[in-house]
């Protein structure tokens, strides 16, 4: 393993994976809307633009001299709240950050992994396998981004690697800025991402030939999952 697009490569899971790929000895490349830790490459997108973050895939691949051995995307967000209660365009971003932009950004690289053979992760959530209330836009996206990844791996079969992530709630600033009755309580039992991360990288690292296909990680206590 090289070279590694993650989008979302700035904070959270995304940075999670970002030091997994380093530690490993590869080049991660990063698309995100603000940059990484230092040394990394990247390139500035807001992900809720499909066609900007095509053009960011092709940038970044550029940068990696253009080949790329994975693409990670593991940018995402949420604004929880009632259907009626959240306006138009915040849903709309929601379902673009996190579903569109994962199908744009892997559109883009299709080149580049195909003649690497390479390896795609998709991140969903739990929250893409159950549903809850509050989370219209959310668990819409991340159901999403399962039938997205499930009939991707189908598509590239013997060409590319495709693996679906499915993590639990995880230590990160994914819930701050939240109102407090949206927010895990203090006694909330979160995973690390970094151990997210190294299901991530046990992915990529699969040998020529095999794929993993999908991937629940989460705290023993996740109530989400199953």
């Amino acid at each position: 393993m090289d070279a590694v697009v993650v989008t979302g490569g700035s904070s959270g899971l995304g940075a999670a994976v970002v030091d997994a790929v380093v530690k490993a000895g590869g080049r991660p490349f990063v698309i995100d809307r603000q940059p990484p830790a230092d040394g990394i490459g990247w390139v500035e997108c807001d992900l809720s633009d499909t066609r900007a973050a095509e053009a960011a895939t092709r940038q970044v691949i550029e940068q990696a001299g253009g080949s790329i051995d994975g693409v990670v995307t593991a940018a995402g967000m949420d604004v929880p709240g009632a259907l009626a209660d959240i306006p138009g365009e915040t849903w709309d971003r929601i379902v673009a950050v996190d579903l569109l932009a994962t199908a744009a950004v892997i559109r883009a690289a299709l080149p580049a992994l195909k003649r690497s053979h390479g390896t795609v992760v998709t991140v969903s959530s739990t929250l893409g396998v159950k549903a809850v209330a509050d989370a219209t836009a959310y668990c819409a996206a991340k159901f999403g981004v399962v039938g997205f990844t499930r009939a991707l791996a189908a598509e590239l079969a013997g060409q590319v690697g495709v693996t679906l992530v499915i993590p639990g709630g995880m230590r990160t600033s994914f819930f701050d800025g939240r109102d407090e009755r949206y927010k895990p309580g203090p006694d909330a039992i979160l995973n690390d991402p970094a151990n997210v991360a190294n299901a991530v990288m046990f992915a990529l690292a699969q040998p020529p030939g095999c794929a993993i296909r999908e991937l629940v990680i989460a705290a023993e206590t996740e109530s989400s999952y199953p």
